[in-house]
């Protein structure tokens, strides 16, 4: 039997990020460095914690008022399959619902494992293609 979790409306600490992100196999999409900054950057975020663990995370980022993102949702692999991941992104739209003055555009990009997920909580590719580049720093 699997342990209860509760949800906590706060990001994720830089640590507890990376630990998370590590555990799913994303420890080479971040550069840790920045980390802080972005996170400060966010709009809202949602933390799972098992007891005293972490055991997910999502955040929110975006404009705040007509776009927003679904980021960095992710659930320590153990603890997956057990509703921790949609909670928290039940809990993100929830937000997303009570500080929207009028319908907002929600979007995310999915690994292939997780868009059943996503597609369960009415997203879908509708007459749209996700599209993406990086962009690097300019050399001073």
């Amino acid at each position: 039997m699997t342990e209860p979790y509760a949800l906590f409306d706060r990001l994720p600490t830089p640590e507890e990020h990376r630990r998370l992100a590590e555990a799913v196999g994303w420890g080479e999409a971040f550069d840790w460095d920045t980390t802080p900054a972005s996170l400060d950057g966010s709009l809202a975020g949602v933390v799972a914690f098992a007891g005293d663990e972490i055991v997910g995370m999502g955040r929110l980022v975006g404009d705040g008022a007509k776009y927003f993102y679904v980021q960095d949702v992710a659930v320590l692999p153990d603890r997956q399959g057990a509703g921790i991941g949609a909670a928290v992104v039940r809990r993100l739209l929830d937000h997303i619902a009570r500080t929207v003055p009028s319908t907002a555009f929600v979007g995310l990009f999915a690994t292939d494992g997780a868009v059943p997920l996503y597609e369960r909580h009415g997203f879908g590719h509708g007459d749209m293609a996700g599209m993406f580049r990086l962009v690097e720093p300019n050399e001073p």
